[in-house]
């Protein structure tokens, strides 16, 4: 098993996209239609992408839609098991 952690996308847009397109995150913000507190949170891993910002991503030409949504998944998916394993009762195979 490997010990790399699924990287935020925040940190994909802050670090690699943001710096190639020579803009503000206000400007940013602005073109993708959002507010500049909640692109600005993304950014800074304290929000989700969500599946609107990752449309709107997409239709601004910075990536593909469902790849933004499956980085995000897959950084929720191990913060969740990073946190261990929930207390649950079998449903299959428990008898």
């Amino acid at each position: 098993m490997s010990m790399h952690s699924p990287v935020h996308p925040g940190a994909i847009l802050r670090e690699d996209v943001m710096p190639d397109l020579g803009l503000t995150v206000g400007e940013v913000a602005e073109r993708l239609g959002i507010s500049r507190v909640t692109f600005s949170r993304v950014l800074h891993e304290h929000s989700r992408l969500s599946p609107s910002l990752a449309v709107r991503l997409e239709e601004a030409g910075v990536g593909n839609a469902r790849t933004w949504l499956a980085m995000q998944t897959a950084y929720d998916l191990a913060a969740e098991r990073a946190a261990g394993p929930p207390h649950v009762t079998r449903l299959i195979g428990a008898g």
